[in-house]
């Protein structure tokens, strides 16, 4: 399946205007770490909502995406759909604060809601836990998906595919900062959109359209739940049925509030109203607009590559599904578009992952306990030694990965213990840094508790039924079941811890309320603030967030029905998302109406 010269040719004609528009920024991401790590908070809503879509479609997303298709059903995408309630949330709820923050990492607003050593310990250690242990997992899983894709495309080893992806991550995030992996982020997602898209028409052409290719399914699927878009507890276990309801709860929290490139992407625009559209633009964008091209594409492998006859290598790893439909129906330049749009993938979550992570050590780390007195331009020198350093330490962590799914479990269940602190810290003035250490400890060590029951087992601790009963927790089919046990007992642990230990001063308190102007439940400090508005009413949050689920969940299962041959569901569908669309957005705008106290 190598490429031919015209395929070179489009990829070259890529990857030069890529590198000249990232470069093209360099000066300007030069002056400050305010210049390099938010833009100088002078980005549009339309810019930065779409260098949040270009970082969620990774190259890892497509192969996911087809997987679950083949192991599961179309459901198994509910993997990241039901992110689109917590994702809402972020858009009513979070994304106005985010900008009243003025801070340039989400780490950084530890020492703005609390204070003293607790505080510093905890920014710290949060800065080097996300910024580069759940941050090197995730481009980890990024490199892996490249190395799958180069090694059914190209013939690459792993060795030389990784190699060939640590100097395309630098080539322009070290010089230019964030305004160069937006800038292009624009390029990239307009690029991997167009891709998948081409590819998914070519597979529903070849196919004879939506209803013959879901005909031919049926014909050759073992599973009558394949074209479930909706899960049917008649066609899962009840385990199944279980863990899935689970991710309701699971995901929900864990994406509430936002948090890293996310949250950075917000910090770095012009002014409150803009954080929040860019937030509403970009949960259309990446839960809607961009998955069901790689869920046709699965489909179609169904047919095409059916799992009964499947080749050895197809068979032992689902993920390479999406490759190998690119070799079988993309020809000549197409497929260079395609290889392009993976690239694009590929770089726009690395760059962004990169800023991000360097963001934390050297704002979190580096000026907030090794040197405190350097100039800004020492600072941006610092932040591109970070970025290089990071992806060295990714490329290590993909060396060392062989599944992506795997990997998306892990980084759920390490910080599903932090989820509803998360939430509610900024809506509760007796959470308090002592807490949220509790949380990220908890869910740290459960998380791990496989490893804990290996060293326990070598030291002759854990043997019999208990040691099976842990074998059993840990396994893959109790993944959710897991997550759930991980939040729940977090949650009651912070709690608890927040209730025994002393609240935070209240001079930092009244600082954090009357900066951020949080809603909730801040009754003594909000007493001592009747001149501070605390913005929109909670009704009118709630509100936005039910329309705006409406107008997602609609166009997701609308855009479903129609490619996989129900029509009329598919339309009226689709006409109760246009109803929650203009009911989101009139909602968003009603936000900038009369404020009501706390």
């Amino acid at each position: 399946m190598l490429l031919e010269r015209l395929d070179w040719i489009v990829i070259a004609v890529y990857g030069a205007v890529t590198v000249m528009l990232g470069v093209w920024f360099t000066r300007r991401a030069g002056g400050s770490m305010e210049s390099f790590f938010v833009a100088g908070r002078t980005l549009p809503w339309w810019l930065a909502g779409t260098s949040i879509a270009a970082t969620w479609f990774a190259t890892d997303a497509p192969l996911v995406a087809a997987s679950l298709v083949r192991q599961q059903g179309i459901f198994g995408n509910w993997l990241w759909w039901y992110e689109a309630a917590g994702i809402m949330m972020l858009v009513f709820f979070y994304s106005r604060m985010w900008r009243r923050a003025r801070i340039i990492t989400d780490a950084e607003f530890i020492e703005l809601r609390y204070h003293g050593r607790p505080a510093a310990l905890l920014r710290g250690f949060s800065a080097v836990y996300q910024g580069v242990l759940k941050n090197c997992v995730v481009m980890g899983w990024v490199m892996l998906a490249m190395v799958k894709f180069s090694k059914v495309l190209l013939g690459w080893d792993a060795g030389f595919t990784l190699g060939i992806c640590i100097a395309l991550a630098m080539v322009y995030t070290v010089a230019s900062g964030l305004w160069g992996v937006v800038a292009t982020d624009l390029l990239q997602f307009t690029t991997g959109l167009l891709g998948t898209i081409v590819l998914a028409g070519i597979v529903l052409y070849e196919l004879g359209g939506p209803a013959e290719m879901a005909a031919q399914i049926r014909a050759v699927s073992d599973s009558p739940a394949t074209l479930d878009i909706i899960p049917n507890p008649a066609h899962l276990t009840s385990l199944e049925a279980v863990s899935f309801f689970l991710l309701i709860f699971v995901l929900w929290t864990r994406s509430g509030q936002g948090d890293g490139y996310i949250a950075q992407r917000l910090f770095a625009t012009r002014d409150e109203k803009q954080s929040l559209l860019s937030a509403l633009w970009f949960s259309f964008a990446g839960i809607v607009l961009m998955t069901w091209p790689w869920i046709i594409v699965g489909l179609g492998s169904l047919v095409i590559l059916p799992v009964a006859t499947a080749a050895p290598e197809l068979a032992a790893d689902p993920e390479l599904a999406y490759p190998m439909m690119i070799g079988e129906f993309m020809p000549a330049g197409l497929k260079g578009l395609l290889v392009a749009s993976f690239l694009a993938a590929f770089m726009s979550t690395m760059d962004t992952h990169l800023v991000w992570g360097a963001s934390y050590l050297v704002n979190d780390v580096y000026r907030r306990f090794m040197r405190k007195g350097g100039s800004e331009r020492h600072y941006v020198i610092a932040s591109r030694v970070a970025v290089i350093i990071l992806v060295m330490l990714a490329a290590l962590t993909a060396w060392q990965m062989d599944s992506i799914e795997r990997g998306w479990i892990y980084v759920i269940e390490i910080t599903a213990g932090i989820a509803i602190v998360w939430l509610l810290r900024w809506y509760w003035w007796r959470v308090n840094a002592w807490a949220e250490i509790s949380a990220i400890a908890g869910s740290f060590f459960i998380a791990n508790g496989f490893l804990w029951a290996d060293l326990a087992e070598w030291a002759g601790l854990l043997s019999g039924s208990a040691l099976q009963a842990v074998d059993t927790f840990y396994g893959s089919e109790y993944d959710m079941v897991r997550a759930v046990v991980i939040l729940l007992t977090c949650t009651v642990i912070w709690v608890i811890v927040a209730l025994a230990t002393r609240p935070d001063s209240e001079e930092k308190l009244l600082s954090f309320y009357k900066r951020v102007r949080p809603g909730g439940w801040w009754g003594p400090i909000a007493r001592q603030c009747p001149d501070v508005k605390s913005g929109v009413p909670a009704s009118r949050q709630w509100m936005g967030w039910g329309l705006g689920l409406l107008f997602l969940w609609s166009s997701l299962l609308g855009i479903g029905y129609l490619v996989t041959g129900r029509a009329w569901a598919g339309v009226i569908l689709l006409v109760l998302a246009g109803i929650g669309a203009i009911g989101t957005l009139r909602v968003s705008q009603m936000a900038d109406g009369p404020h009501v106290s706390a």
